[in-house]
């Protein structure tokens, strides 16, 4: 049965305090979006500017014993910042078991959702909410999310949600010859000729993951479902599903384009850490997601990231012939401490590491 509220109403503490989520304001079924969910102009996607004529590059997996795909690869870290991946070795099953344990994990009551909250949660790795920072946004993004920080598979046994543990644990282990395949592509190019285990520390010594989900909305073209922003992550792979609503904005020429859903592939973006690391030659490009007036959407990313403890700036090796580093050495964990605590406002958080 849907939530009923009495009038007069507080939609922060019903969404986010009482942890209904979105979820449980399209629910209610509201003839329109309350008003701390209405975007200015400014941030909402004009669809006359989504460049149809464009798609970001689809990579063959299978092929990578092929110089050419690992220069795939590479190219589009350059030129795109996105691109999706296929044949990538991470099992069909586990990515549909990974999306159901999304929807079962979202389909709990507000009362079981709720012991996951910031306040309420038994841990700093395993975190519920809403929006992306509702005390510092000027509108509240249209998506509820459930964050798993993975520090050991005993601590993610004991404190993820027994609802989605055992399909999040899978996707994110499963997902790792994949990450390390395209890491190794990626660090050729940068001159780095081995991922030796301080690299491979650094490169992705962390991992988190999220299960997303944005509710079907009644006035999708006002709200969003997630700002504009790059993610801080030196790699995300994102599981979509079949719905779409993920753009993302072009490097060369104005304009976003549409990312579209493929069965069984995957979504490769290049974050912030690694745009640092490579001194600016891979892109972390900004992404948004739209809100969507017809179906529930989920989507599943995996961030691979420096450990918080680690120095991140331009590797030496791509300094080495003298190139001039654009970046400063930061604690990763000042940079994503910065990250977290505002809104999103595109790629302005990059002005942090500036040298």
């Amino acid at each position: 049965m849907a939530p009923v509220l009495a009038e007069p109403w507080d939609v922060t503490e019903f969404v986010v305090n009482k942890g209904n989520g979105v979820k449980g304001l399209a629910e209610m079924e509201l003839p329109c979006v309350p008003k701390q969910y209405i975007q200015p102009i400014e941030e909402r996607l004009d669809m006359d500017t989504v460049v149809t004529q464009d798609f970001i590059p689809i990579i063959d997996m299978s092929m990578l014993e092929d110089p050419q795909v690992a220069d795939s690869i590479c190219d589009a870290a350059e030129n795109w910042g996105f691109f999706q991946v296929i044949n990538h070795g991470v099992p069909l099953d586990i990515l549909d078991d990974v999306k159901q344990a999304t929807h079962r994990f979202f389909g709990l009551p507000a009362s079981d959702k709720l012991k996951y909250s910031k306040e309420n949660s038994s841990t700093n790795n395993v975190r519920y909410g809403t929006s992306f920072i509702p005390g510092a946004e000027r509108a509240l993004e249209w998506k509820d999310f459930l964050s798993l920080f993975y520090s050991s598979d005993q601590d993610a046994s004991a404190f993820w949600p027994p609802e989605c543990k055992d399909a999040a644990l899978k996707y994110m282990k499963t997902s790792e010859p994949l990450i390390k395949r395209l890491l190794e592509a990626l660090m050729t190019r940068l001159n780095v000729k081995e991922i030796d285990e301080s690299k491979a520390s650094l490169l992705m010594g962390s991992k988190r993951i999220n299960l997303n989900y944005y509710p079907i909305c009644p006035n999708p073209e006002l709200t969003i479902g997630v700002g504009r922003h790059s993610d801080v992550s030196t790699l995300t792979i994102l599981l979509q599903d079949d719905i779409g609503g993920l753009y993302v904005r072009r490097i060369k020429g104005d304009g976003w384009i549409h990312v579209p859903p493929i069965g069984g592939a995957l979504v490769i973006n290049i974050g912030d850490a690694l745009q640092i690391l490579s001194n600016g030659r891979y892109k972390s490009v900004e992404h948004r997601v739209v809100a969507n007036g017809r179906s529930n959407r989920i989507s599943v990313p995996i961030f691979v990231n420096p450990r918080p403890k680690d120095m991140i700036g331009p590797l030496p090796e791509v300094l080495e012939s003298g190139e001039k580093p654009v970046y400063k050495q930061v604690l990763y964990s000042d940079y994503t401490k910065h990250f977290f605590r505002k809104a999103h406002d595109g790629k302005e958080t990059l002005d942090f590491a500036k040298a």
